[in-house]
């Protein structure tokens, strides 16, 4: 027997997800449901999850999948109302919410490294709360190598600046002061070890005088066609 509260997540986590794989975020779900916390919406998630009507899917954010729903629900019942209250109710408070924009710094290679591209011209607007302090920017995902992370070919990747990171992170690496690439980051025996997230592609080594951090990836956006 689920709570109401937890009736409503699984149902508003079900209308959000029709259309896609994603779930919405634990902002989203806090707001629409009216929580004072996201711990509120992680109590309820894993509720959810030991009744078996939720499942977190490995390796990847925000990865839900829905086992059942509600016994009883039929799309067409009150419910389906109520939740579309729900979704309209967590548009409204982004709609009215001040949005946060970084810059959008074109193209870089998840596979082998290319020309760092920088166009300080385009920006991207992103919910409130989607990231935390310190500057932050964008850039589009070119290739295929990091998509065991669940990071494809044309996402969005959303940076945060800084100058190192820890292993196993997975960063904006600048080669020779020439060359961008985003990888995770190794350090062994001296050297740094940027390695992908796909069998296909070998990993790269380099001194450790080649390679400079320019950020670590905090979040990512994916737009269906």
């Amino acid at each position: 027997m689920l709570t109401k509260k937890q009736r409503d997540l699984l149902l508003f986590i079900h209308e959000r997800m029709k259309d896609g794989d994603i779930a919405p975020s634990f902002d989203e779900m806090k707001e629409a449901l009216g929580l004072k916390s996201k711990s509120g919406v992680h109590r309820l998630i894993t509720g959810l999850v030991e009744r078996g009507y939720l499942e977190r899917l490995p390796h990847r954010a925000r990865a839900l999948e829905i086992k059942r729903l509600p016994e009883g629900y039929r799309p067409d019942d009150d419910d389906h109302g109520h939740v579309a209250d729900l979704s309209r109710n967590i548009n409204a408070v982004y709609a009215s919410a001040a949005l946060d924009t970084v810059p959008l710094y074109g193209r870089i290679a998840a596979g082998t490294p290319i020309e760092a591209l920088r166009d300080e011209g385009q920006t991207i607007d992103l919910p409130p709360g989607f990231i935390g302090s310190g500057a932050h920017y964008a850039l589009t995902v070119d290739g295929d190598s990091m998509i065991k992370a669940g990071i494809n070919n044309e996402d969005i990747v959303i940076i945060r600046r800084c100058d190192s990171a820890e292993d196993g992170q997975i960063v904006v690496a600048l080669v020779d002061g020439e060359e961008a690439t985003l990888k995770r980051l190794y350090r062994r025996g001296g050297k740094i070890v940027l390695k992908p997230e796909n069998d296909d592609f070998e990993e790269q080594v380099y001194d450790a005088a080649q390679v400079r951090i320019q950020g670590r990836l905090v979040s990512l956006l994916r737009t269906y066609q």
